[in-house]
Formats: C-alpha cells, structure tokens, sequence
C-alpha cells in the first residue's frame, strides 16, 4: 500500500475516534416538530436530563381522561425532546399529610450532590387558605419517589398562597428555593440536604407574578415568571415575562432597568396574534422550566392552550406541552416572534 495512503488513512481513523471520544458524533441534524410536544394536558412542566440519557417531564396532577384517574404527578420522557411517552405518575399512593387535602401541583425536579433526585411539589385547592410545599425523593428520575412530607405551609412561612416551587443551585453550591403565586415571588435558603429551609425568606418580584423559574448564564441571574390567568381556556391571558440581577436574591430589574418588585418586567412569550398555517393557534402560555440541549442551546418548555381545543372531558382547561427554542439578544432571552411556534420547527440537539 501506498505509504502516503497509509499515513492519510490513520490520520482519518484518529479524527474519528476523537470525534467519538468528544461526542461530536451526537451532534447530528435535530429532527423537525410542531407543538404541542405532548398532550392530551401536562401543565406546569419541570424537566430534567436523567443519567440513563432520557429527559423526563413532571407535570401538575389531571385527570387525562385515559381512565387512570387523577395522574398523581405524571411523568413522561423521551430520547429528544420531542417524542414523549407516559412513564408512570411520580406517586404510587398520593401524599395525605396536608390538613384538608389538595392537588399536587406545579413539580419540579432537580440532581442534588448525593445523586439522589428531588421532587418539590405543592399541595392545594383552588382558593386554598393554607397551601404547602412538599419534598419527595428518589434514587432514579423515574421514581419511584418516596415523600418526605412538608418543606412548610402557606402559614408558616407567611407567605399566602405558598405554590409553584423551583429549586435553585448557585455555583457555590448553595441552595435556594424559590415560590410564589400573586402575593409576591419569594426565595429561601434551604439546608444541604435539600429538606429542611435556612434563614430568612427575601423578596425578589412583586403580586403580578407566579410560577418563577431561575437560570444563571454568562454572570447574571435570570428570571422567569407567569402573569396572568393560567386557567380559563381560550380565554386565558398567561404569558411569561423576564428580569435579571447580577445576585440570586436581587435586585431583579426587566430590560428597561424597572424593578420586579415595582412593576417591571419584560415579556418574552404571549399568545398568538395569528393562527398559523396549519390553522393553530396557543393562548395562555407559561409556567416555564429550561432545558439545554447538547449544543448548549437554551430551550424553554412551558404550557398552553389551543384555542380551539382549549377543554378536558371533565371541563378543566387542557394544557399540553410545549417546546420553542431560546435566542439569547444583547444578554437578553427571546423566543422567535414573542409567541408560541405553530409550524414545522427545527428540534433540539440531543442524541
């Protein structure tokens, strides 16, 4: 064989295996999908990328109407962020230490050092006095989860209306829980082993909000919130609006330098002001969590409502899943037109 072939042929056998060795391998053409991602409902969605390479979702308790019942927390994956199956729901026997009862609403699923996956919840009624954060864990992001009862009530925080929990890490690896739903958006230290709270609870958004969500990129803390009614069907005005501080606890200020403690707040994700060409069009869309693919683009997962599919058998607004991908603008995040996708759209770089 020709000795210079020889050469060539091992130099490209060396660039195979480092691209292999480097994942470069995975980063192939993302497939195309539309929204919604999954349905028929899966509201308030966190998300998480699990150590077997599947993505899982957790959303609010609902009745499908697939003859399960009330999904006690559902969970669902996929190898790509676009194709997703039911899994099992995150409960085999719903927590009942909550005085009264309630939903299991708003989830959100974080790794913690200790490898184990936890699982923050709240538990409430519509119109609810007194609602709580709870805290389940698991070895496996599948589950199944074992409860651990309440982080704290609505009352013995002092905070009304105490849902929609988010778990936080900073770099230091401190943690912090943020919540809130119309009466301020709130965060508190939490222990290291992520069941018991730290310290003071501080402020970092005013009553227009619920639903936050916190990501740090490039030395700024981001914020994401839902203003807005989540839950009226088509007629439902959620959209998620965004500020950022250069500390986790503030002060947060929207593009225009306004506090969100006193008003401010800029909106990224709204409805559609038109129908699409295939006839679709989201209101109401919110209750976000991010996800990076393995590109390291930002996407941002959320929930909304067809407007002309906006209902569940049972009269409760159906909220399926949705996926758009995040354009960061001057330190800023966008979403491609302010609204919810209704084509065809390139998907995620995953596996």
């Amino acid at each position: 064989m020709n000795k210079k072939k020889t050469v060539g042929y091992a130099a490209a056998a060396l660039l195979v295996s480092a691209a292999i060795g480097f994942g470069w391998h995975a980063l192939q053409k993302p497939a195309s999908y539309e929204n919604p991602v999954f349905g028929p409902t899966f509201a308030d969605p966190s998300i998480i990328r699990g150590d077997d390479g599947y993505y899982y979702a957790y959303g609010t308790e609902d009745d499908w109407g697939d003859g399960r019942g009330p999904h006690a927390i559902p969970i669902i994956r996929s190898k790509d962020l676009i194709h997703w199956k039911f899994y099992r729901d995150a409960f085999m026997q719903k927590p009942g230490w909550k005085e009264g009862g309630g939903g299991l609403w708003a989830p959100d699923i974080s790794r913690h050092a200790n490898g184990k996956y936890y699982l923050y919840y709240a538990v409430s009624l519509w119109g609810d006095s007194n609602p709580a954060i709870g805290v389940a864990t698991a070895d496996k992001p599948g589950g199944t989860f074992i409860d651990h009862g309440p982080l704290f009530t609505s009352e013995s925080i002092g905070v009304a209306n105490s849902i929609d929990p988010q778990l936080f890490k900073d770099d230091d690896g401190t943690l912090y829980l943020f919540w809130g739903s119309f009466h301020g958006i709130y965060g508190i230290q939490l222990a290291a082993d992520g069941l018991h709270t730290v310290g003071d609870k501080f402020q970092i958004a005013d009553a227009s909000y619920e639903a936050p969500y916190i990501i740090k990129r490039n030395g700024f803390y981001y914020f994401f919130g839902s203003s807005g009614s989540c839950c009226e069907g088509e007629n439902s005005t959620y959209h998620v609006k965004v500020g950022r501080a250069s500390s986790v606890k503030g002060p947060y200020k929207d593009e225009k330098g306004v506090s969100l403690l006193e008003g401010g707040g800029t909106t990224i994700l709204s409805f559609n002001e038109k129908r699409g060409k295939n006839g679709k069009k989201f209101v109401g869309p919110g209750h976000n969590a991010i996800i990076m693919d393995k590109k390291g683009n930002d996407w941002i997962v959320y929930h909304a409502i067809n407007e002309d599919d906006p209902r569940l058998l049972n009269g409760a607004t159906k909220r399926p899943l949705m996926l758009d991908r995040i354009t960061w603008k001057n330190g800023w995040p966008t979403v491609k037109g302010g609204e919810p996708s209704t084509g065809p759209m390139p998907g995620p770089y995953t596996n």
